[in-house]
């Protein structure tokens, strides 16, 4: 009798605790079901399995003929996901090269919210915010992110285009507070209407090449420098001319190769001496006003006591001559790097170019013009002596140029837009006023760009690969084409410069991405303040 009570109050224990379970885990999921509707979390978007780009190459779904994009992979940035979050201060998508892997980061949480406290005009909104599940744990519940998380999303054309016009080109823009998104391919978007463009007034800027100076020749539209590169994934800073200036303060920034990058140089002058109140104080240093001759080119700000140059290496590999049987003739050494480039190894930001020389044309087809050593080749194909040179510079980039104090920076090709010809054979592009919309008219992604890659992939020095080859492409509108001189007969109206751009214009961009690619490396000045 005693035991079948023990029982029955065993029994009876037993289903007391599992009512009491019940009611606990009922009471539990209540709370879990009913607390998070009382929380303000409107500002909160969570979006998972975002697969962020780290390997050296990676394919990119919105331009199926170009390449698969080299990743930015640099020794300052090889860093834990974390640790770049913490530290990068901005992100610009600009492509480099490093040996070596790295480790693919898949289990990341992308934030999208919205900051009263980090609400900026213009295009210094901040979108959004990506964390590791730790910062994002430690942050839901704080208001205040730092403004070095960096910025990811796709955003529509018209909110940029609203958000990006400024009232001043010299205003100021803090870097600190714009949040770029640290793997945001900052080549892969759109052109979108900027009426604040551009960064210096048409006619304001007297080094101008004459042959991009399509205001002065009498281009009556202004459409072309109303534009502005928008990046899907990312906002990126409008170049300070200030800013710029103090963090070059003291420094040589250089630009070695072709007339592209002679146009990308002049650009940069231009925008820079914008933001100077005595222009007598900005100038060069021999007084040339002509550019196109070999040699070294550089403009000296005087109030920073920095300067600006340019030298003219087209080919990057040095212009030789050979000695032959029927004589002397003129030869291209793939093996050795053109003598100029010694002028620029102690400067602090080196942009290289070299590309729109490389055609059969201008390499006498290739027939006994490549020579390495004694050996003059009878026949090479221009694609396999554009890798053969490019290696030579890579090599002596990796032997000569001290990356720890010195950024280095490749400017891809950029895409000519002739119609009904080439620019020796009455090649058009005077009537295009507009850029292009539809990806279906893009050109195929330049085989020499490729070789360029693939060459850079190896290097052992950290090179920052500006890859302009696609924003180029939609720019059909964009070219002096008859602009690039006053024209006094027929055979000049023909002859149309499809290649070069005009000056204010696209080039502009492409310094607005070089700045944000500085700011994003945080090396040496360039570090946040």
């Amino acid at each position: 009798m005693m035991g079948l009570k023990r029982v029955t109050l065993s029994l009876e224990t037993s289903f007391t605790t599992r009512k009491m379970l019940f009611s606990f885990s009922l009471l539990v999921a209540l709370y879990l079901l009913i607390f998070p509707l009382l929380l303000p979390n409107k500002s909160i978007l969570v979006v998972s399995n975002f697969k962020f780009l780290h390997h050296p190459f990676s394919s990119s779904s919105s331009n199926k003929t170009r390449p698969a994009n080299v990743s930015g992979i640099h020794n300052e940035t090889l860093l834990t996901d974390v640790e770049n979050i913490k530290n990068a201060s901005l992100h610009v998508g600009e492509q480099s090269f490093q040996k070596g892997n790295s480790e693919d980061s898949n289990n990341r949480t992308v934030v999208t919210f919205s900051d009263s406290t980090l609400q900026r005009n213009s295009s210094d909104i901040v979108k959004g915010k990506c964390f590791s599940d730790e910062e994002h744990r430690n942050n839901t519940e704080n208001s205040s992110f730092s403004p070095k998380i960096q910025n990811v999303g796709n955003f529509s054309e018209g909110k940029h285009e609203q958000d990006s016009i400024e009232k001043s080109n010299t205003s100021l823009t803090n870097p600190r507070k714009i949040g770029l998104y640290k793997d945001c391919d900052l080549f892969d978007g759109k052109w979108v209407r900027d009426d604040s463009k551009p960064l210096y007034p048409l006619g304001s800027c007297p080094h101008i090449d004459k042959s991009f100076n399509c205001h002065l020749h009498g281009r009556p539209d202004r459409d072309y420098t109303k534009w502005r590169w928008q990046p899907n994934g990312c906002d990126i800073p409008r170049l300070n001319a200030t800013d710029f200036l103090e963090r070059l303060r003291g420094q040589r920034l250089v630009y070695v190769g072709d007339s592209l990058n002679r146009n990308m140089w002049e650009s940069m002058v231009c925008i820079l001496r914008q933001s100077i109140g005595n222009k007598k104080r900005v100038y060069e240093i021999t007084g040339r006003t002509e550019f196109k001759k070999k040699g070294v080119y550089s403009f000296r700000f005087e109030d920073y006591n920095c300067s600006v140059d340019f030298t003219v290496a087209p080919f990057m590999v040095r212009e030789s001559s050979f000695r032959g049987k029927n004589g002397t003739f003129e030869t291209l050494r793939l093996d050795l790097m053109d003598k100029a480039a010694s002028t620029c190894q102690d400067a602090e930001i080196i942009v290289f170019n070299t590309g729109h020389w490389w055609t059969h044309d201008k390499t006498s087809r290739g027939e006994e013009y490549y020579q390495e050593g004694n050996h003059v080749h009878p026949k090479l194909d221009v694609l396999v002596a554009y890798r053969k040179a490019l290696t030579t510079w890579a090599w002596w980039v990796d032997q000569n140029i001290d990356t720890n104090r010195t950024q280095v920076f490749f400017r891809g090709y950029s895409q000519s837009h002739f119609s009904g010809g080439q620019w020796n054979s009455g090649g058009q592009c005077d009537r295009e006023s507009e850029p292009i919309f539809n990806e279906t008219y893009l050109q195929r992604y330049p085989a020499k760009m490729r070789v360029a890659e693939e060459v850079m992939q190896k290097m052992t020095s950290p090179v920052s690969y500006m890859n302009i080859t696609r924003l180029t492409d939609y720019r059909k509108d964009a070219h002096p084409s008859i602009y690039r001189m006053k024209h006094e007969s027929e055979a000049e109206w023909n002859s149309q410069d499809c290649s070069h751009w005009c000056l204010p214009g696209v080039p502009d961009t492409w310094n607005e991405l070089l700045y944000a690619s500085l700011l994003q490396l945080g090396k040496g000045t360039w570090k946040s303040l």
